[in-house]
């Protein structure tokens, strides 16, 4: 019996320091939480144009209000510019919805009007992932544009919005 009683001790530590090794394990696993200020920060550009959208209404609606009123203030400036909001795309992780300038016949401005940010993972991601979208489907004046490495669902809700949006502009 005595025996007996020497082992559970032993089970307990090693027990004791599996969890303890585990725990460890997890807590270095983590990722800081500040790499998504630096990721709001490089995307500040995109925020700023989804502030109008987002007064525009809901994303069924918003993109017939937000291309009328984006079309008309683009036409003052100048009487070959047009602005069209592209259909909302829902993703695994949210909604993508793109916004298009064209100039002259030229795509000239490509933003991000809605998409994923509920959380730090999210806005890291987009962080890195809308800014190398817009630069692709700028120089491709098109949307066929390559899907950014570990943003496929945004890419893939990025690339179909900006199709719908270049189809209502020139259809």
């Amino acid at each position: 019996m005595h025996a007996l009683r020497k082992n559970r001790p032993l089970r307990r530590i090693v027990l004791a320091s599996a969890a303890t090794v585990s725990g460890m394990v997890l807590l270095l696993s983590l990722k800081p939480h500040t790499s998504p200020g630096l990721a709001v920060g490089s995307a500040a550009a995109v925020p700023r144009a989804s502030a109008p959208a987002a007064s525009g209404g809901s994303s069924g609606s918003s993109s017939g209000s937000s291309g009328d009123s984006a079309g008309g203030s683009g036409s003052s400036g100048s009487g070959v510019s047009k602005s069209v909001t592209g259909n909302t795309v829902q993703t695994r992780w949210g909604p993508v919805q793109v916004r298009v300038t064209i100039r002259s016949g030229r795509l000239t401005e490509v933003t991000a009007v809605q998409y994923p940010q509920d959380n730090p993972r999210d806005q890291e991601i987009n962080g890195y992932a809308l800014p190398q979208l817009r630069r692709e489907a700028l120089a491709a004046q098109s949307a066929d544009i390559d899907m950014v490495s570990g943003a496929t669902y945004t890419s893939t809700g990025y690339k179909q919005s900006l199709q719908s949006a270049l189809d209502s502009a020139t259809g």
